[in-house]
């Protein structure tokens, strides 16, 4: 544990051997589970264990996404996908400063988008009004990076969030990459992104949209979300 050179130095999330609980070992959904202290968080007392549960993926990657986009205080965000993750980044952008330009395919998104201040919401292939400083794909759809690139203006971030993406299109070097633009993944995060994301999240703020499943409607929930039916977050609720 922690003896890999990644993790030596900070980077826990980019680990050699990773072990997560519900894919490498069962207990996922246990009643109990014993951690490391290092690697627990304290939940502010301001959120719901609703409103808490997309905190510690959707929540916390959305950080880490934010950061790897490296946007100025003040600048143009675009975020292309508004799912769980991109509803709570475009609050913690808004917060410190930033203007958010939404494309994205579902009109049930778009209206959050607009309910939450975007300062243009559009269709997920749609040329923002503006160039942006940066942008964050949340949507596994790799059509979308030239069309993200050509939207940045010079010098700006792409940063892609999904652990999984479609087939990218070839580049054009002058259309999509000239100007000091460029392309850079996000892998999970790491114990200080949780710590200062939590702080932030507290301070805002965050309001999570949640629509809230019985445990026995886990495959509801999937198919639902399969189907483009949530809008914001899914939550499972263990226990009636």
């Amino acid at each position: 544990m922690r003896t890999c050179p990644y993790c030596r130095r900070g980077d826990e999330n980019l680990c050699s051997a990773p072990v997560f609980t519900g894919w490498h070992k069962d207990g996922g959904y246990a009643q109990q589970l014993t951690v490391s202290q290092d690697f627990a968080y304290l939940i502010p007392e301001a959120f719901s264990d609703a409103e808490a549960a997309p905190l510690l993926c959707s929540g916390i990657i959305g950080y880490r996404a934010l950061k790897r986009a490296n946007i100025a205080a003040g600048g143009r965000l675009g975020i292309y996908g508004f799912g769980s993750s991109a509803h709570l980044t475009a609050q913690m952008a808004m917060y410190q400063g930033a203007s958010v330009f939404v494309m994205t395919r579902s009109e049930e998104a778009r209206a959050l988008a607009r309910q939450l201040g975007a300062a243009y919401v559009g269709g997920a292939y749609d040329s923002p009004p503006v160039l942006l400083d940066a942008a964050i794909l949340f949507a596994p759809v790799g059509d979308l990076v030239p069309v993200a690139l050509q939207a940045l203006d010079r010098g700006g971030t792409l940063a892609i969030a999904g652990i999984h993406l479609s087939g990218i299109p070839a580049l054009d070097y002058n259309a999509h990459l000239f100007y000091e633009r460029q392309v850079r993944s996000v892998t999970a995060n790491t114990r200080a992104d949780g710590r200062e994301f939590l702080a932030l999240a507290s301070e805002i703020p965050l309001r999570p949209m949640t629509t809230v499943y019985p445990f026995d409607a886990a495959d509801v929930a999937l198919a639902d979300l399969a189907s483009d039916k949530i809008t914001g977050s899914a939550v499972l609720r263990v226990r009636p």
